[in-house]
């Protein structure tokens, strides 16, 4: 696994049908796992000890869409804007976490939310916008 990611920590589990392309803008910690069925796009660091549910989409990426006079598809790619994932951050199933969102340390998301903004350390979130229902400390 080291050979195809940017970075790869020692234990690194990959579950069937994770894609993320030809991994070169992928960094994963020590003892981290992706998820069965997960697409990773984009420039992503994932911290250590990382648990990861089925489905979960991490993008990076996103089209430009300024212009309301022409195509969205002739637009082009928007800047891209790196994910970031703390340590100890168990990520529930059929999670959607959005370009430039960092989700501090020892977080939960739970399944099924969409994270538009950072999650701070010792968080739990979850819905659609994620929101903060408790924090673990």
């Amino acid at each position: 696994m080291a050979k195809i990611l940017k970075q790869c920590g020692e234990l690194v589990v990959v579950k069937d049908r994770c894609y993320f392309g030809n991994g070169t803008r992928l960094s994963v910690g020590d003892r981290s796992q992706l998820g069965q069925n997960s697409r990773l796009n984009g420039q992503i660091t994932i911290g250590e000890d990382v648990l990861m549910g089925p489905d979960i989409v991490m993008m990076a990426t996103s089209h430009a869409f300024q212009n309301p006079d022409q195509p969205i598809r002739l637009q082009g790619a928007a800047e891209e804007r790196e994910i970031v994932i703390g340590d100890d951050v168990w990520i529930g199933t059929r999670v959607i976490i959005l370009p430039g969102v960092s989700v501090g340390s020892h977080s939960i998301i739970a399944a099924g939310a969409v994270v538009t903004k950072d999650v701070p350390e010792y968080s739990i979130v979850g819905g659609n916008p994620a929101r903060l229902i408790r924090s673990r400390n």
